[in-house]
């Protein structure tokens, strides 16, 4: 329940402070008091669009804060603040909002800032606001179903079905998204496919051109490295008599070693000619060997020619600059096509996944429409006692369900119908004047005060097109309802103003010396209150008979 509401400068209220107590609160003031002005206060901490508009003149900022009494055991709320990081200990919450002059707002939950969203999930949990305009959400099917839904207690199979509308959903868009992908491959899998064969049928290996470049270079110049190879053999071993330059570096050798025993100096020489010797040996076996491998083959140069233009025609078809690029591209193409198989056993994976889904949500809906059809019958016995009791005594109220497209609420369409005349009755929209709806709605609000755990409600003029004995009845189930929960009443009607457990009047006043209006809330004693509701029964000029019958009405 609404605890306390704090107030400072927004629109015509300076400073305000209240405490509002349990059971059923009364609102009245004159036309432009600035009731509607203590309504927006409330719809601004309940998470409506921040305006610097509503900003009081001359100041920077404007901030509404309210103390809510909280069942600590509230799952629904525990949940949102938690989510929100909300601290809370005790049986209650403080929620606060602050405006500037540029518009923009902050939200706090117990001194924790939390975004506006935040205050939105919260309002439904802590307050109702039942303006005229809310009136007109009993001729939307959507709502008239949530009644119904609500009355039937069916929360937990349409939390169910809203899921499984929702696997579907999303199943359905991934099964469009590869059908998609599907038919953009096949559009292109002839291409895909050639590209694919022609990179495949090359044998790519990275590195592989320049080793045929290498290998090009040596059979294009086979003649003349055979030359060089030849003529340095010939001059390191001549053929024919001549001796090898290695026989020389041994004979050199041997002659030396004649003269070492008097010369030892010449140890060393002999040692490094028989080192150079060796050496040379070695030089000479490496280029018999390199002379051995040269290929003069004609064939192979043409082989080898072919390869690398095949490489370099790649290059300039593909934009690739390396055999790695070529491999990958390969690779791109041929993922490609093994893509298309994967997708379409993806698809008929998700076409049975969708057909699975789709048989849950049909016996899930299936039951909600169980549920309603039971709950409909009672849910519109209740409300015709209801409307009667308000002096529609001869209409009629029923609940049609009817077939509909299955979604995220099942595959029923609920209508309310009625008739003020006991004869036909249609769709409320289509036949009820304004003090009908009023008076509908407020048995449609009662009944589920009743049934449900609903938070705080306030009715802002639900009187509205109604007076006399209806006007009392009226107040008389509004006062019901108070004895249930806290209900705010703002009413311009003696009769539901007598109702009250206690009463609060909003007046304005103007300031010659500032030129300004500012508006005040106040609770009324006693003797204050006959006066407020004889003022209500006669208007500006109250008579003895009004105060009288004031009493009359108060002391009912």
């Amino acid at each position: 329940m609404l605890r306390k509401l704090s107030v400072q400068n927004y629109v015509l209220i300076d400073s305000l402070e209240i405490d509002f107590p349990e059971g059923l609160i009364i609102i009245t003031g004159q036309t432009g008091a600035g009731k509607s002005i203590l309504l927006g206060a409330l719809s601004l901490l309940m998470g409506a669009k921040a305006d610097a508009g509503a900003i009081s003149e001359g100041v920077d900022g404007c901030v509404v804060e309210a103390e809510f009494d909280i069942d600590r055991h509230d799952e629904a709320l525990k949940s949102i603040l938690e989510e929100a990081d909300v601290e809370w200990e005790d049986d209650h919450v403080i929620v606060r909002r602050v405006v500037n002059k540029s518009g923009r707002s902050r939200s706090f939950v117990n001194d924790c800032p939390v975004p506006v969203t935040t205050l939105s999930a919260l309002s439904s949990l802590l307050i109702d606001i039942h303006s005229q305009h809310q009136s007109l959400l009993l001729t939307d099917k959507h709502y008239q179903l949530s009644v119904l839904d609500a009355y039937a207690g069916d929360a937990d199979v349409l939390s169910e079905c809203k899921a499984s509308w929702g696997r579907l959903q999303e199943l359905s868009a991934s099964l469009r998204e590869v059908e998609a992908r599907l038919a953009h491959l096949s559009a292109e899998k002839s291409y895909n496919e050639s590209q694919f064969t022609r990179l495949d049928a090359a044998h790519l290996r990275d590195g592989e051109l320049e080793e045929l470049e290498a290998e090009q270079r040596q059979l294009a110049n086979a003649e003349e490295i055979k030359q060089a190879f030849t003529g340095v053999q010939e001059m390191l071993a001549p053929s024919g008599d001549a001796e090898s330059m290695s026989a020389l570096l041994k004979e050199s050798a041997k002659i030396l070693s004649k003269v070492q025993s008097y010369v030892p100096e010449v140890e060393s020489v002999i040692a490094r000619l028989d080192s150079t010797r060796i050496e040379l040996d070695d030089i000479l076996d490496e280029v018999e060997n390199q002379n051995s491998r040269v290929n003069v083959s004609s064939d192979r140069l043409e082989k080898v020619e072919s390869r690398m233009a095949l490489i370099y025609d790649l290059f300039t078809k593909y934009s690739c600059r390396t055999e790695a690029e070529l491999i990958a591209l390969r690779e791109q193409y041929s993922q490609a096509l093994f893509d298309s198989t994967a997708l379409e056993d993806r698809k008929e994976e998700l076409a049975r996944s969708i057909a699975s889904e789709s048989k849950h949500l049909d016996e899930v809906a299936t039951r909600l429409h169980e549920q309603r059809v039971s709950a409909a019958k009672n849910f519109s016995a209740e409300m015709l006692s209801s409307i009667r009791f308000l002096e529609l005594d001869r209409s009629i109220f029923e609940v049609r369900i009817s077939d509909a497209p299955i979604s995220a609420t099942g595959k029923d369409d609920v209508a309310f119908l009625f008739s003020s005349t006991g004869k036909n009755p249609v769709e409320i929209g289509k036949c009820a004047s304004g003090g009908e709806i009023s008076r509908i709605m407020l048995s449609l609000k009662a009944l589920m005060a009743h049934f449900c755990d609903m938070p705080t409600m306030i009715f802002d003029e639900i009187d509205t097109g109604v007076s006399g004995s209806v006007a009392d009845k009226m107040g008389s189930m509004i006062c019901t309802m108070g004895k249930e929960m806290q209900v705010f009443a703002i009413t311009h009607l003696p009769q539901v103003a007598a109702k009250g457990d206690a009463h609060f009047m909003v007046s304005r006043e103007y300031d010659q010396q500032t030129d300004k209006s500012t508006s005040h809330i106040t609770r009324l004693s006693d003797d204050e209150r006959v006066m407020e509701v004889a003022r209500m029964l006669s208007g500006s000029s109250v008579s003895d008979e009004a105060i009288a019958n004031a009493r009359k009405l108060l002391a009912d």
